[in-house]
């Protein structure tokens, strides 16, 4: 196991960037699927994510909203 430097009682980047890699790489392997979805499934599955990602938001931008604040006030 890697020795942890401190550098004025706090931790290095380089520590913070292991530490964040190994608790992914734990939960990655805590919560992966026990079992692969039947093959329909996991075509469905996978036009649902694709599909998901081009559709736009339906949340305002930021912009909108400030700009909708301050023609409420004038």
């Amino acid at each position: 196991m890697a020795r942890l430097v401190l550098i004025n009682g706090k931790l290095g980047p380089e520590h913070y960037r292991a530490i964040c890699d190994e608790i992914g790489a734990r939960l990655g392997f805590i919560l992966r699927p026990e079992k692969d979805f039947p093959p329909r499934i996991a075509e469905l599955l996978n036009l649902l994510a694709a599909l998901d990602c081009e559709a736009p938001s339906i949340a305002p931008a930021l912009s909108d909203l400030t700009d909708r604040a301050f023609m409420d006030v004038a």
